[in-house]
């Protein structure tokens, strides 16, 4: 029997599937590299600090000003100044004095002041910011302890004050990148399953087809010779009618044996 020959091509409509499967597969692949380089590797980072007991030991306020750049439009940029703010305090982990740093941006922003203030174009605006937390830790602050994060291995004279990543933004990295990687793997899938079925299908319709088609035509021959064996029974059958010589004419008319003679 012939090979059936079935279309494998896809229609439009899964074709447009594909093309999206892919699309979010390479979306998926490139913001987990994106999101890895750029929030996941300050995110653990972070993360490898210790909790440890804190508490204030001294807060001075030096007479050296540093500078930080302000924006005051799209194209205005400019520098001002702020006092530095030092914060000593005494962490449970080490049992040392280190200087207490508000989170990671501002430790590699200024390692030498405990806060770096909003950057403002007044002078004065910077300095009431960094006073207020002056004000805060030497009465708030300075008889309790709170909670600090600790650097063994990477700063030992530094400790932080809260961390600018969390486990939440650890998970965010992960999760959207790996929901579209397999959201697209998992439509690609099943376009292409949902293809081979009907392939298979259209395959098994072609075969019935054609094997009903083989039935009939193997059929129709042994049909043909059976009615023309069965022509010579039915015209020999009855021989009076199949002869000819018997027939008689319509109007005929019996003629009696002694006429003949006569």
């Amino acid at each position: 029997m012939a090979k059936m020959r079935v279309s494998y091509e896809y229609s439009e409509a899964e074709d447009k599937s594909i093309r999206l499967g892919l699309f979010l597969i390479a979306c998926g692949i490139l913001s987990l590299f994106i999101l890895g380089f750029c929030w996941l590797s300050p995110t653990l980072q972070s993360l490898q600090s210790k909790p440890a007991n804190c508490t204030v030991v001294s807060v001075l306020r030096p007479e050296e000003m540093f500078e930080c750049v302000f924006t005051c439009g799209t194209d205005c940029k400019g520098t001002s100044l702020y006092p530095c703010l030092q914060i000593f305090v005494n962490n449970s982990e080490s049992n040392s004095v280190a200087l207490l740093h508000f989170d990671e941006q501002q430790l590699v922003l200024n390692p030498k002041c405990s806060y770096v203030p909003p950057c403002e174009r007044d002078n004065q605006k910077n300095k009431d910011s960094v006073l207020w937390w002056e004000d805060y830790f030497t009465k708030e602050v300075s008889s309790q302890s709170f909670t600090c994060f600790f650097n063994q291995q990477r700063r030992p004279d530094d400790v932080l004050w809260r961390r600018s990543h969390d486990t939440s933004v650890l998970l965010h990295c992960v999760l959207w990148p790996m929901v579209s990687l397999l959201l697209g793997t998992l439509i690609v899938l099943l376009t292409v399953c949902a293809r081979s079925l009907a392939v298979r299908a259209e395959a098994l319709q072609k075969r019935k087809c054609s094997y009903e088609v083989c039935q009939d035509l193997s059929a129709t021959p042994s049909d043909r010779r059976g009615n023309k064996a069965e022509d010579p029974l039915s015209t020999n059958s009855d021989p009076e009618l199949s002869s000819p010589t018997r027939t008689l004419p319509l109007f005929a008319v019996p003629v009696r044996r002694r006429d003949r003679e006569h």
